[in-house]
């Protein structure tokens, strides 16, 4: 039963009053003894009538029961004082008590409003479906207006339910909606034709109006909005702003419900993937639902590109193509993201300065770049960007959710990075087994530059015969850094960290923010061929890991970033220190199957390198001859007498004779030049960087070197046939026939040499 009375019954309570009074006033024989009763019973009639209708009908039934008073027993001035005192004091206080009554009602309702919400809203899981429920439950607040829920836009708001329809999608920003939204307070107008800012709603006509701002983490996400044709009670007014408060309290509730959800989604399927890839695919999935946005991208940066790790929801040919090309090192908003590790939030996309044009072209105007970070690292290398065309407002709720997906995102990527650094060392292993040295070389550095973050060139220099050379490069121009092996004090002064260090395979970063990387690298090898071949002016960045094996220093791995002086963080160190105790057993390895090499290349008699080592040595003196556009000449040389030795001192002789010779000649070797036994009692020499002129030269002494050596009477003589790139051919097979032919006619004429 309602603690409150009706308005119908209060009615009803005091025309029976009424009634009652003008039973016995009317009724002579029930007063005909007591006429002195007459005047109070009026005046109870009076009173009720004034506390029940007001003043005006109040001074009617003053009037009447005057009229009555004078009829039957005279009117006094007193009489006539006493009715209108009694209409005065029964209409005030009628009047407070209508007043209670409305406010009792209103309160009620507010009341029962609010314990309906507290009862239904636990059970509305979605938070536009509570926003678009608010309307049909305020609709009794509304009687001669409407109910709507308002969305800010960037410059106005958005209808997102009405009851009833008024017609309209989106008003000013200005308006008392505005008003509330700006100040994130209740606007009440209680005449709105005094508000100059008023919006008047087509077909309504309205009088007051009551704008109630809806909060989620602390800031305004809606505007509830009532407008009716009178004024709100001073308890409805309260009671609509403790059920807005209510719904606010609901906003957080959902919001949190949501990133619960959102973060518990990400971990469970984060544990299924293996990639990188399959990772990224799966959060844009998650995370574009959760938003109700239509397309996102992972990007990796790498280098001077960023490459779609994955992607969703992008089905534009000329999106694919830049998802295909990837984005150019400072081109648009996510290398921006990149460099500061904020993320970058708009609804206006398609103004953006820095905006990608092809998305800019389509209209897009929603759009956020977020940073996915991950330990250890200056950089935010995976950058997360999600948006849709229509325009839309980044509520903090949004921003909240975006922040902690991303930092769990990060925290999975985190596990498969170093997932995948144990299966690029296993799968160097392996390759180890099944492909030649050198090509492991150029294996180590690829998977070194694709697992190291930051990195996108570099270079591997391996110890051979006391000096580190360049066995591999990417990015750089090998044929051209193998002219200029370092020693080991070069290689000291570049790496900067002392050598126990080195010994100990510590990683060093260069930024060249703080040292001129191209002055450093000069210690190295010559700057015309470190400027050329090694692009030493380009580098941005370098990290540089020493391989070190018991002590000793196998090789130094460079990893360069030519863009970005920041590439290199703690996460690079940590993803280098990673490979080195791992390579080093490689290149240990590789270093033993290089001196089996060797072995096989070297002819063991005279200790020169074998016919096999000559073939591959002007193979590759030659290919760089001819990209450098240098001369290259070589010597074919035929002993003679020689088998007048073996014939009358003996083979053994014979075997000194061969290596007088090669002594001989390695004394009298320039330095660059490349001695060879060919074969039997043939010798042979390559001459970089030598033309036929000054390979005639050399040719000479050697020829009176070998024309030095006898034994006993037997004295050694040569014949030897000379030929030069470029007038005698391009390719080793055109310069050796060249060369033979030569060394054939020489021996047939008799002359130690023909050129």
């Amino acid at each position: 039963m309602s603690r409150v009375f009706s308005r119908s019954a209060a009615n009803l309570l005091y025309g029976a009053v009424v009634l009652c009074v003008l039973v016995f006033v009317l009724l002579p024989d029930s007063l005909e003894s007591h006429q002195t009763y007459r005047l109070p019973f009026l005046m109870v009639f009076t009173a009720t009538t004034a506390s029940i209708y007001g003043m005006g009908w109040g001074f009617l039934a003053a009037g009447a029961s005057a009229l009555l008073l004078a009829q039957w027993m005279g009117l006094q001035a007193l009489d006539g004082v006493l009715l209108l005192l009694s209409v005065v004091l029964a209409s005030s206080i009628g009047s407070s008590l209508r007043t209670a009554h409305r406010h009792a009602k209103a309160l009620a309702r507010s009341h029962q409003l609010i314990a309906e919400t507290l009862e239904i809203f636990p059970k509305i899981d979605k938070r536009q479906a509570l926003l678009e429920s608010l309307p049909e439950r305020l609709v009794s607040f509304a009687s001669g207006g409407h109910v709507g829920i308002w969305l800010p836009q960037a410059h106005s708001f958005r209808l997102l339910a009405c009851v009833p329809d008024i017609g309209l999608q989106e008003i000013s920003a200005q308006g008392v909606v505005g008003r509330a939204f700006r100040e994130g307070k209740p606007q009440y107008v209680p005449d709105v034709r005094k508000d100059s800012s008023f919006i008047a709603t087509p077909g309504l006509t309205s009088v007051a109006e009551l704008a109630l701002p809806l909060f989620e983490r602390g800031e305004v996400v809606a505007v509830l909005n009532l407008e009716r044709a009178r004024p709100f009670l001073s308890e409805e007014v309260d009671g609509l702003i403790r059920f807005a408060e209510t719904v606010s309290l609901q906003l957080d509730r959902l919001a949190d419900l949501e990133i619960r959800r959102l973060l518990s989604d990400l971990s469970i399927q984060m544990q299924k993937v293996r990639s990188l890839q399959e990772a990224a695919e799966l959060a844009l999935l998650l995370l574009l639902h959760g938003l109700s946005l239509e397309a996102g991208v992972v990007w990796e940066a790498r280098g001077a590109r960023m490459r779609a790790l994955a992607h969703q929801g992008v089905n534009e040919p000329s999106l694919l193509e830049v998802l295909h090309n990837g984005l150019p090192y400072g081109y648009g908003l996510a290398w921006e993201v990149y460099a500061t590790g904020k993320p970058y939030f708009t609804q206006r996309y398609a103004e953006e300065t820095r905006g990608v044009k092809p998305l800019q072209d389509l209209g897009w105007q929603t759009f956020v770049a977020h940073p996915i970070p991950t330990a250890g690292s200056k950089r935010s290398r995976f950058v997360l960007v999600v948006g849709s065309p229509q325009e839309r407002a980044w509520r903090r709720a949004e921003k909240e959710l975006l922040l902690l997906f991303c930092r769990n995102l990060g925290i999975g990527f985190e596990r498969l990075i170093e997932r995948l650094h144990h299966e690029g060392v296993n799968r160097l292993t392996q390759e180890l087994l099944e492909e030649p040295s050198e090509n492991l070389y150029h294996l180590v550095l690829v998977e070194a530059i694709e697992q190291v973050p930051g990195s996108e060139a570099g270079s591997l220099l391996v110890l051979e015969d006391g000096k580190y050379r360049y066995k591999a490069a990417v990015g750089y121009d090998l044929v051209g850094l193998q002219a200029a092996p370092s020693s080991p004090a070069d290689m000291l002064d570049w790496y900067g960290l002392g050598e126990e260090r080195s010994r100990q395979g510590e990683p060093r970063i260069l930024s060249a923010e703080e040292t001129e990387i191209y002055k450093v690298s000069y210690q190295t090898a010559p700057p015309e061929i470190m400027d050329t071949a090694g692009r030493a002016r380009e580098i941005k960045a370098n990290l540089c890991l020493p391989i070190a094996y018991r002590g000793e220093v196998l090789a130094y791995l460079n990893l360069d970033n030519l863009h970005d002086p920041q590439a290199f963080a703690e996460d690079s160190l940590h993803a280098a220190q990673f490979f080195a105790a791992p390579l080093a057993t490689l290149l240990h390895d590789v270093r033993i199957h290089r001196l089996l090499e060797e072995a096989a290349l070297t002819d063991s008699l005279t200790g020169l390198p074998n016919r096999r080592a000559f073939d591959k040595v002007l193979s590759e003196e030659l290919e760089r001859a001819v990209r450098y556009g240098y001369p290259l000449s070589l010597a074919i040389m035929d002993l003679k007498g020689f088998k007048a030795v073996n014939d009358k001192l003996g083979h053994a002789t014979g075997d000194l004779a061969l290596i007088r010779v090669a002594q001989l000649l390695e004394e009298e070797r320039r330095g660059g030049d490349h001695l060879f036994r060919w074969g039997g009692d043939e010798f042979a020499a390559i001459f970089p960087h030598t033309d036929k002129g000054e390979a005639l030269v050399v040719a000479k002494r050697y020829a009176q070197i070998i024309e030095s050596i006898s034994f006993g009477q037997q004295r050694l003589g040569v014949s030897i046939g000379l030929a030069a790139y470029p007038e005698d051919g391009s390719n080793p097979d055109k310069l050796l026939v060249a060369a033979d032919n030569r060394m054939y006619e020489a021996k047939a004429l008799g002359i130690p040499l023909k050129t």
